[in-house]
């Protein structure tokens, strides 16, 4: 049986959270972990698997229930740091990060985070930008882009 991530380590913004699977809601959209448990991530289970050839995705809140989330400090990634990935079966993969961008939620890159890639490779999502409280959500995507380092 392939291995499954269990977890995710962010050293340099201090993120350690473990990973749960995430579907699709019923619109087609990419599930969250909820809402109430702002400090939990959650793995696109549609997706490789982190070390697997192609973008594997790591979705967590900015916030959530009036305290920060997992990804709050997102944004202050820059190239070269680095994010594990831990599987249940014991092993570790690492991964540098290669890119940071924030983007309108309406000008998501999809075929830039889901598309095939020729190697592994690792997303991180999280909201960002304006809060639109009338639409009670943010109005961008904070998106960090890695590829491998290690296993």
């Amino acid at each position: 049986m392939e291995p499954v991530p269990d977890w995710v380590d962010v050293p340099v913004i201090d993120v350690h959270s473990s990973l749960i699977p995430l579907g699709l809601n019923d619109d087609g959209t990419v599930a969250v972990p909820a809402l109430h448990r702002p400090m939990q991530a959650g793995w696109y289970r549609y997706g490789p698997v982190p070390g697997e050839v192609g973008p594997a995705v790591v979705l967590g809140h900015v916030n959530g229930d009036g305290r920060d989330g997992i990804f709050a400090r997102l944004h202050e990634l820059e190239s070269g740091d680095e994010i594990r990935v831990g599987h249940d079966d014991g092993t570790v993969v690492r991964f540098r990060v290669t890119r940071v961008s924030q983007v309108p939620k309406e000008r998501f890159p999809s075929d830039r985070v889901y598309g095939d890639t020729a190697s592994p490779e690792l997303r991180l999502i999280t909201c960002g930008g304006e809060y639109d409280e009338e639409a009670e959500s943010y109005r961008a995507n904070v998106i960090v882009y890695a590829e491998l380092a290690a296993r």
